[in-house]
């Protein structure tokens, strides 16, 4: 399925330009656990997986630049030295927001041709929106020998999305997205960027990604405002972030803060130590008790954070009612998207269809089952 989406923009891109494209796939992501939490300089434990953005580039003949959207049968033109962000631009702000920040940091560049399409659902919360900044950036850092380092593109790809697109998201997703290793978690310690490899051993279980195809726009939703009541409360604490600050701190100026605020801050101290804790779980092999955590997480995510949905907490809860799954929680931003699920081997498929059926009859459309494998991050395709 990669190798045909790769075949496809390529040949797409010769047949537009008639020349033959430096060819990137950029990978999206999941996220075992520690959610929210990179925003507050906290333990994430993310993967790239096999599906992602191809995107075909190359230097432009003449003083243009053409992005074509594959997907969308969209496209625009610009002038690489006079590029403005776009208001209500979707797909394009992602881009013209990486352009900008490459330029920002005094890199020359010249105009580009572009064609891209992704296999990533969009609004599954596989940060289809990281891959395709990362594969912007990571093509033109190749086409133009800006010689920039991994570090810098992503965060280059961070930036693009706080100034450009409006989401103040952490670094997770585009450190997942560009340093992934196949079949390999990595544990990321969001203040440093320092991370650890763990080899995906999860016994006779398997992950399971169910899209409850309820799409979220962070940029449209509160994710913002939750960022700021993280920022504002490690101020009010003269802390560097919420990573800083622990519970018994935090109860005794409890009546500074309405009950949902508490909630909401409490949530991302205990979600800081729970992927802690996770790392644990599998150093020991204990996959039940990692299963237990993903379980707190939602409960958290839902209940305290209050990014969840009606659709996200059924699939939760139907997981958590089947013997065979040990664990599940919604994974992403919120608001919609997938869930995770720690499942059985023999008992994936009459998992998902059990859950698919349920689902169906609850809410009268179709949740959809992902399968994904832990891939390598961005790279360049060889021909």
């Amino acid at each position: 399925m990669k190798q045909a989406l790769i075949n496809k923009i390529k040949n797409s891109f010769v047949s537009e330009f008639s020349k033959e494209p430096l060819m990137v796939f950029s990978s999206g992501r999941i996220n075992l656990i520690g959610e929210h939490v990179d925003y507050n300089d906290g333990f994430v434990f993310p993967a790239a997986i096999d599906k992602g953005i191809a995107l075909a580039i190359q230097k432009s003949n003449n003083d243009k630049s053409t992005i074509i959207a594959n997907d969308f049968e969209e496209s625009f033109q610009f002038e690489i030295d006079k590029i403005q962000a776009i208001d209500d631009g979707g797909w394009r702000n992602y881009l013209i927001g990486v352009i900008k920040e490459v330029q920002a940091k005094g890199k020359e560049i010249g105009n580009v041709n572009v064609i891209f399409s992704g296999n990533v659902p969009a609004g599954a919360g596989l940060s289809s929106s990281a891959a395709l900044e990362n594969a912007i950036v990571f093509g033109l850092n190749e086409l133009f020998q800006l010689q920039l380092t991994k570090k810098e593109m992503i965060l280059i790809s961070q930036k693009a999305e706080h100034n450009y697109v409006g989401v103040k998201c952490g670094i997770m997703d585009q450190f997942a997205s560009m340093y992934g290793e196949k079949n390999h978690f990595l544990l990321l310690d969001c203040r440093t960027l320092e991370y650890e490899t763990y080899p995906i051993d999860l016994e006779n279980y398997e992950l399971v990604l169910i899209n409850s195809n309820v799409q979220h726009n962070l940029s449209e939703s509160t994710y913002n405002e939750r960022r700021a009541l993280c920022e504002q409360t490690a101020e009010m604490f003269q802390k560097s972030s919420l990573r800083d600050l622990d519970k018994k701190e935090l109860w005794g100026r409890r009546s500074d803060f309405t009950n949902e605020e508490y909630k909401m801050v409490l949530y991302v101290i205990e979600e800081i130590e729970r992927a802690k804790l996770a790392a644990k779980a599998i150093e020991n092999r204990d996959i039940k008790k990692l299963g237990m955590l993903l379980y707190e997480t939602h409960d958290g995510l839902s209940k305290q954070y209050k990014v969840s949905c009606e659709e996200l907490d059924f699939l939760v809860d139907f997981a958590k009612d089947t013997r065979k799954v040990v664990g599940s929680r919604m994974m992403g931003g919120g608001f919609g998207g997938c869930t995770i699920n720690l499942v059985e081997k023999e008992f994936v498929e009459p998992f998902i269809e059990s859950v698919s059926d349920s689902f169906q009859e609850k809410f009268g459309f179709e949740c959809t089952p992902i399968n994904v494998k832990l891939s390598r991050g961005t790279h360049i395709i060889k021909s």
